[in-house]
This record gives C-alpha cells, structure tokens and sequence, in this order.
C-alpha cells in the first residue's frame, strides 16, 4: 500500500499535468467537423469544360448567397474556374459557363488553379495558380462582384524565392494589416522536394515579398505532414491569433487536414498545431479520383455561429463539412 506521504505526491503529480495540458491544449475556433452531406455537393458533369473534375473549392458569403468559385477540368487536363451559387451552403446551382479561363502565357494549356479568396475593403483577391503544363506559379485577380476579373499577374515567381526552389502555389491572405502590412501564406518547394509553407508581405495587396528565410511552417517526419504542408483558406483572426486551416499529405500522399495558429501580433509566429489531423478521406469518392485519398479544403464560411468547409475530394469532387463556434 502507497503511504500517504506518496499519495499526495502523486495526487500533485496529477493535478498540475493536468492544469499543464489544460493550458497547452489548442483552442481551435470551431468544434469536430461532421459532413453536411455524405454524398459530392459537385460533380464533373458534360463533354466539356467540367467534365473530368470540378473541386478545390473557394467559397464566400457575397448578397446574400454562398458563392463558390471551383476548379473544373476537361478532359486534357486543362482547367477553368467555374461559379456557383447557394441559399443554404450545402445545395449549390452553377452557371453553365466558367467565369475565370486561362488567356496568359502563364496560364496556357494548364489553366487557372486552386482559387482563394479574400474580401477586403469593397474588393475580392483571388489567388490562383497559374499553369502552363511547365511551370505552376501564384497570381492574383480582382474583382467586385466575383464573375468580371482584373488580372494582376504573377505576384510570387517560381524558383526565384528564399528558400522555394521550383513552384508556387497556394496564396492564403490575412484579411486584416498587421504591423502596417498585409500577410499572405503560400507554398513552396524546399531542396529537399517537399512541399513546405512560406510567408510572404504586402503594402498595397498586390505586390508581394517574402518574409521568411525558411518555411514558416515546415513539415514534419513522420507526422501526417510530412511531405506537404499547404494552405489551405484565408485565415481567421481570433482573439487566440491567426488560425489557419491547411491540407497536409504524408509520403504516401494521403491529403489530411491540420490547423495551426499564429501569434496575432507576428505571423511568422506558431503557438501551436495540430498533432493529428482534424479532417480525413473517408468516403469512397475522397478516396477514388483522378488523385487517390485526398480531401483538400480551400473554402471556409461562418454564418452566424456555424462553420461551413468546403473541399476537393480526390481531385474530382467537391464536398462539405461543417461545425459549431467552439464554446
């Protein structure tokens, strides 16, 4: 039997692991995801221009409607940003024509990829990649009404970054200025072929440097982001700080989901991240695609207290999750 002398030592022990992992615990914005529909919310459909894939969504709330902005591909491979409209989140009407095609040099054959967006003042910043079937570089559009697109160009180069030495991709805009800059999360490729974070600032949204000498956020061996940590939708500023949603692959690829927050006062910052990861394929349409095994979230929405995530399954389709506000 333990005498009394160790069992207070040990109810102690206890007590403050306990009031350490309290304090340590990441306190995410949102409670466990749930899928709002088992089945594709949108799915390739036609001969045409969406007929081999439409996902990796980007999702806003825009006069009343959930507006998504989605990646649709034909069947060589190139791909277009098509528009759909939603009273409820989950049930979605899409034009028959894409709103966003390729017309630049850096944009033939491949086409525009992957949007992002972001509403700031009276304008939305779109990111997108940009793909020539040679080179996949991050660029930027504007627009007031999300269907008629200025171009700005290419706001942050292939192999000409700090540390990325092949392509960018994956603009994730802070909507707010700190420290009198906006911040925007991309991904790089490092020297060692893995796909990492990087962090990149602006004065006026539309000329971009990068911040970092290394990956802000890097991946991790042996974790379920150890190949690739990419982000993922415009992040959410929180009195915790930044939090950012991004998609994190393994090496074998499997695309899972993770969350990491920022220090609100300095974005190069982590304070903490996801040990697993908080979102994973599941249904047999995330798993079976043009990419096996992904779910790959780029669009996020909150109405009143209610999160709404959207994401590409598989390469080929579009699906939805959602949440409450955490208590």
């Amino acid at each position: 039997m333990p005498s009394k002398h160790n069992a207070r030592y040990l109810f102690c022990f206890l007590f403050f692991a306990a009031l350490l992992a309290a304090a340590v615990a990441p306190h995410w914005p949102f409670t466990p995801w749930q899928r709002a529909s088992p089945d594709p919310i949108l799915a390739p459909q036609g001969e045409g221009w969406e007929s081999a894939g439409t996902f990796n969504p980007t999702v806003v709330f825009h006069d009343g409607e959930f507006v998504m902005l989605y990646r649709a591909q034909d069947k060589n491979g190139t791909s277009r940003l098509g528009y759909a409209e939603s009273s409820d989140g989950v049930h979605f009407t899409r034009r028959k024509d894409p709103v966003f095609v390729p017309e630049m040099d850096y944009e033939r054959d491949g086409g525009v990829e992957d949007p992002r967006l972001v509403h700031i003042g009276d304008i939305y910043y779109l990111t997108y990649t940009g793909y020539n079937k040679k080179d996949a570089q991050l660029c930027l559009a504007v627009s007031k009404d999300l269907v008629h697109w200025e171009r700005k160009g290419v706001i942050l180069p292939a192999y000409k970054g700090n540390w990325n030495v092949a392509w960018t991709k994956s603009g994730a805009i802070v909507p707010e200025k700190i420290d009198g800059k906006y911040w925007m999360y991309f991904l790089g490729t490092a020297a060692d072929k893995t796909n990492q974070m990087g962090l990149a600032s602006s004065t006026d949204l539309l000329h971009w440097t990068e911040a970092t000498a290394t990956p802000v956020l890097p991946r991790r061996p042996g974790k379920f982001d150890s190949r690739v940590v990419e982000p993922g939708p415009a992040p959410l500023l929180t009195r915790d700080g930044i939090v950012l949603i991004y998609n994190g692959a393994d090496d074998q690829l499997v695309y899972r989901t993770g969350v990491v927050i920022f220090d609100r006062r300095d974005p190069r910052k982590v304070l903490t991240r996801s040990d697993e990861p908080i979102f994973s394929p599941e249904k047999d349409w995330e798993k079976t695609g043009q990419v096996p095994n992904v779910v790959f979230v780029e669009g996020m929405v909150e109405r009143s207290g209610h999160y709404y995530f959207y994401y590409g399954g598989a390469d080929k389709y579009v699906g939805v999750a959602e949440a409450t506000a955490a208590p």
